[in-house]
């Protein structure tokens, strides 16, 4: 009878491998070429899809296939992948059937345009929250991991778990970062802080923050129409587990992942601090008034 692997198991298991991943996304930007575009609709960013995307999965899965056969796992490049119809399962599972997720390039326009705040993200899910999260960032070699319960991490590229320290930002510029579909409470906040509205402000020429800039003190917060479990929520994950703050758009808590859809949780507001909480929340408000 086969056992579930520990969530550190998993994650010791796939660094020395997300580590080449780093290194071949490294090495590859400057030489990138664009396959076909994925999906439809305005959102650039979910448009683009590079060699990288897929052959950083095909990688993951790999090794997730010849280590821990029984897993189950969701990758981003699921319809491009000859690997899926492998894995046991793509959803999420009941409690202790793990659920491995991949994002292999976050930030796809910011890694095709030369930026280096993209990142690898892999996460753990069980049935009612993440058990572990991981975020890689090749071109600054730094990363970030969480572990449920205890706390968040942060590392250079040559560091094991281990030897990563606890994750502290003592002072986050006071800088918002406004996701699709939430530039209509910029103007409430602008008072009081750098809004960066990914949609209107995204440049090729000049890198702004993306969401993980929050765990670098680029970033104070950002509200995030809704979280999918490849990225966003994971990186709120990594904040939760820092010490900040998370919730839902009211101001709630967040519900259960088996309750979610489409590999989502809903709208989100990301803070590094109660005050900065209060004034997005706020904002957010007041437009349902």
């Amino acid at each position: 009878m086969s056992t579930t692997p520990t969530t550190r198991l998993i994650l010791e298991t796939l660094l020395p491998h997300l580590k080449v991943a780093a290194a071949y996304a490294h090495f590859l930007q400057p030489k990138i070429a664009a396959l076909p575009a994925k999906g439809e609709g305005n959102n650039f960013f979910s448009a683009a899809l590079t060699d990288a995307d897929v052959a950083i999965q095909n990688l993951v899965e790999v090794v997730l296939l010849g280590t821990f056969p029984d897993i189950r796992f969701y990758g981003e490049e699921y319809a491009s992948s000859n690997n899926t119809k492998y894995f046991r399962a793509t959803e999420l599972g009941s409690k202790g059937d793990y659920l491995v997720t991949l994002d292999p390039i976050d930030g796809t326009k910011f890694y095709m345009d030369g930026h280096s705040n993209y990142q690898i993200i892999l996460s753990i899910l069980n049935s009612d929250d993440f058990e572990a999260v991981i975020a890689i960032s090749p071109a600054q070699n730094i990363y970030f991991y969480a572990l449920r319960g205890e706390g968040a991490f942060k590392g250079t590229l040559e560091m094991s778990l281990e030897a990563c320290a606890p994750l502290h930002i003592t002072s986050a510029k006071p800088a918002i970062l406004l996701g699709w579909a939430m530039n209509s409470i910029g103007h409430l906040l602008k008072d009081r802080y750098q809004v960066i509205d990914i949609a209107a402000d995204y440049s090729s020429d000049i890198q702004i923050p993306n969401l993980n800039g929050i765990l670098t003190g680029d970033l104070s917060g950002a509200v995030i129409k809704s979280g999918k479990f490849i990225d966003v929520a994971a990186l709120a994950f990594i904040v939760k587990e820092a010490g900040w703050i998370v919730t839902t758009l009211d101001g709630s808590t967040l519900p259960p992942l088996h309750t979610c859809q489409n590999y989502s949780l809903p709208g989100l507001v990301i803070a590094t601090s109660k005050s900065v909480h209060q004034d997005l929340l706020k904002a957010v408000q007041s437009l349902a008034v």
